[in-house]
């Protein structure tokens, strides 16, 4: 991990490289804890050690927490400030955490074109629908890899009902203007795929079908990937309004409209925003994002690269101080960008 660097009040910051990410559609994905009470298979968890792994394993654990609720409205004031507009909260399951409430209750207003998104699995969305109604959340991503309880435990290993699930995107639909869904295609769930977009389209929900990204966490099981080449096939079948999005970062995706409704499919083969860190970068071959998200721990660092926790930057003694903080923020960015971090 980067440690901070003290610079003199004469240094010049040069922003250019964090505008330009902010102008490339960049998101700042702030998790809110690395806990969750499902344990997806495939699970990244921002960079953090994912469920299925401390459940097996005790002695793997997730970084400890440092953050407190103040501390992630500054980074969050200060970042859209500075020119961030695409704010995702994530985890872990976000709304398990106790940061969830002071956190996501509390946010500043949105400037132009700024937007808050809260990244979850459904099942406890019913259960705090009475706060989550007056936030500022523009939206929610829930996660929706399954159509049954059968592929719900073959996945999550939960014996949580596929009911809870899709009774929360339901609440999740009247207190949020706006509700997508989100598929990772993978063996497990590839009998349910077009169920799942048939559910979809019967409730005017867009929903995005993703290629899995191998970690080093879900690298046993990758064999369980598959690709999009089947659900691509069944979409031209629906609808001949096709075109491909590789403008920004992250990976490309095709877009579909199907009476209007948008579904979307991230396809590795379309490219990605790869920077001047990517260049040397030993596990380039296995990369299909680039550098699309920033994104910042409940411990209090901030990573630009999911598979490389060599790079995060502690700002814990930074939150008290903005200006410092957005400078060093601004700093590292432009380092990754350069590549010589």
């Amino acid at each position: 991990m980067q440690e901070l660097t003290t610079h003199g009040e004469a240094d010049v910051v040069d922003f250019t490289a964090l505008k330009n990410f902010a102008a490339l559609r960049g998101q700042l994905r702030l998790s809110l804890t690395p806990r969750c009470n499902i344990a997806c298979w495939f699970c990244h968890n921002e960079g953090d050690v994912p469920p299925p792994l401390t459940r097996t394993d005790r002695s793997w654990q997730p970084r400890p927490r440092a953050m407190v609720p103040d501390g992630y409205l500054t980074l969050i004031s200060s970042l859209m400030d500075a020119g961030l507009k695409r704010i995702y909260f994530t985890g872990g399951e976000p709304l398990t955490s106790p940061m969830a409430r002071p956190v996501l209750a509390d946010l500043p207003e949105q400037g132009p074109d700024a937007s808050y998104t809260l990244i979850t699995n459904g099942t406890r969305v019913r259960t705090h629908r009475s706060w989550l109604s007056r936030t500022r959340l523009d939206k929610a991503k829930v996660s929706l890899h399954y159509l049954s309880d059968e592929t719900l435990r073959a996945i999550a290993g939960t014996r949580i009902s596929i009911d809870t699930v899709l009774d929360g995107i339901e609440v999740a639909r009247e207190i949020f203007p706006r509700v997508e869904l989100n598929t990772l295609l993978q063996r497990e769930n590839a009998h349910e795929v077009e169920r799942i977009l048939d559910w979809a389209l019967e409730r005017r929900l867009p929903v995005q079908f993703i290629e899995l990204v191998e970690t080093g966490f879900n690298g046993p099981r990758a064999s369980s990937a598959v690709s999009a080449d089947a659900i691509l096939k069944h979409l031209r079948t629906l609808t001949a309004d096709e075109h491909v999005e590789i403008t920004g970062v992250g990976q490309g995706r095709r877009v579909f409209r199907i009476d209007g409704l948008e579904i979307d499919v991230l396809h590795r083969n379309l490219g990605r925003h790869h920077v001047g860190q990517c260049g040397t970068c030993p596990l380039r071959p296995q990369c299909v994002e680039g550098f699309w998200a920033l994104r910042m721990d409940h411990n209090g660092s901030v990573q630009p690269c999911l598979l490389r926790d060599d790079l995060r930057l502690n700002v814990n003694e930074l939150l008290s101080d903005p200006e410092r903080l957005v400078a060093a923020v601004a700093r590292h960015v432009t380092s990754f960008t350069e590549g010589t971090l």
